[in-house]
């Protein structure tokens, strides 16, 4: 065991570095406090920027009021959209076929930049804000481990467990200024690819979600009364064009969420199965996920052979779950992203969509790579398909079946003695 981590357990004099995933919240801004009490330490605090949409100059000057040694705001939302949510748009990444991962695709890039931030300050451990009944814990510990095993991991909520009543005179008793929403009934977590919304009457899964949870999506009735249609271009799995026009990823995905949004669609209401065990009813606003996802799996339907898009659909459904489960490092990820990257070379064309009042209905698509032959499919009289194929077909098809009920049929006449 390194000296540094020897000084971390023992509680000595000596100063430590702790590299703390920072928000500017409640928690994370405690956390400052509590990791300096108690483990004698420096910390330096670190934002990155996955397109949450926060004051982050607020942010990082809070930070510095409450004595961390340095500061690091970090914009990754660029490598968030081209390493994380294009992969997740091309596994069709769906968790239990509702929840498009948003929050659990930003964790594994936030620990890596934690580590990053730690080698960069010879820093002697790591810490974030998360509690020990959630999914993030997972994330971010595996990650951290699979990255630099020898770096000390504090997680204050979880170690600690003060509630948020608790953590509220903590932060008066040690000059922590609350923040404008600490007395907010909901616990918001969002990026460029989605909002979570926790906490509060959302805990009772009769309760409807009171509209004051939702901000990026109308309701139905307050969505246009006029259908309207947009066209989205992929290339390779990736969408690149709304209408026509080529954007690049941040743009397009700001554009489709705002789109989306006001035709009120993305609004998931769930129960989940929490990595740690719990059941878990959650709310997401996914606009841009929801409609990118649809699009991107239609137009695999179109491109991909029937044993290719079968065979997909339970690939995807092991990479979403790889994924939240915190599992983003593990080997059989990696084996997974080179099935679905081999499958995306002709996920290329365009898919046609008509929104209104919380619905997005497919009603078009187009590939030069695909598989659609009219001549085959047509019931008119030029059809080259041959009907007279499926008499020989059928039989074939269906012989285990026909012979394995003629053999139940005989037994149950004449059971055997």
């Amino acid at each position: 065991m390194r000296e540094s981590k020897k000084n971390i357990l023992c509680g000595t004099q000596m100063k430590q570095k702790i590299v703390l995933a920072y928000s500017g919240g409640l928690d994370t801004s405690v956390a400052i406090k509590w990791i300096q009490k108690k483990y004698n330490a420096e910390v330096i605090s670190v934002i990155v920027d996955v397109g949450q949409s926060k004051d982050l100059v607020i942010a990082e000057e809070k930070a510095k009021k409450l004595g961390v040694l340095t500061h690091y705001t970090i914009d990754a939302k660029q490598e968030f959209l081209t390493d994380y949510v294009f992969p997740a748009i091309k596994a069709n990444a769906m968790y239990e076929g509702k929840y498009p991962i948003s929050t659990a695709l930003s964790r594994p890039l936030i620990a890596s930049k934690l580590v990053e931030i730690a080698k960069k300050e010879s820093a002697n451990g790591v810490a974030h804000g998360c509690t020990g009944k959630g999914n993030d814990q997972v994330r971010f510990d595996i990650t951290i481990k699979s990255l630099d095993p020898n770096l000390k991991i504090i997680a204050p909520v979880r170690e600690w467990g003060l509630s948020r009543e608790e953590e509220i005179e903590f932060a008066k008793k040690n000059g922590i200024p609350l923040p404008k929403d600490s007395n907010v009934a909901y616990s918001v977590d969002q990026n460029l690819w989605g909002r979570s919304i926790e906490c509060g009457v959302l805990e009772n899964p009769m309760e409807e979600p009171p509209e004051d949870v939702y901000q990026w999506t109308k309701s139905q009735s307050e969505a246009p009364d006029k259908e309207e249609y947009i066209s989205i271009k992929f290339e390779n799995g990736k969408p690149i064009a709304i209408n026509g026009k080529e954007l690049n990823g941040l743009e397009l995905i700001e554009r489709i969420s705002a789109i989306a949004g006001k035709h009120g669609i993305g609004r998931i209401d769930h129960m989940e199965n929490r990595i740690v065990g719990i059941k878990s009813r959650e709310v997401y606003e996914c606009p841009a996920a929801k409609l990118l996802i649809e699009a991107h799996m239609d137009l695999e339907k179109l491109v991909l052979t029937r044993h290719e898009f079968r065979f997909k659909q339970q690939v995807d459904v092991e990479w979403s779950s790889l994924a939240y489960s915190g599992l983003w490092m593990d080997p059989l990820k990696s084996a997974l992203d080179a099935f679905i990257e081999e499958t995306q070379q002709r996920v290329t064309g365009e898919v046609k969509i008509k929104l209104y009042k919380g619905n997005c209905y497919i009603v078009g698509r187009y590939s030069d790579f695909s598989l659609y032959d009219i001549d085959l499919a047509t019931y008119g009289p030029k059809t080259t398909f041959d009907q007279s194929w499926s008499l020989g077909f059928i039989e074939i098809w269906g012989l285990p079946t026909t012979v394995a009920n003629i053999k139940k049929r005989n037994l149950l006449k004449n059971p055997a003695k």
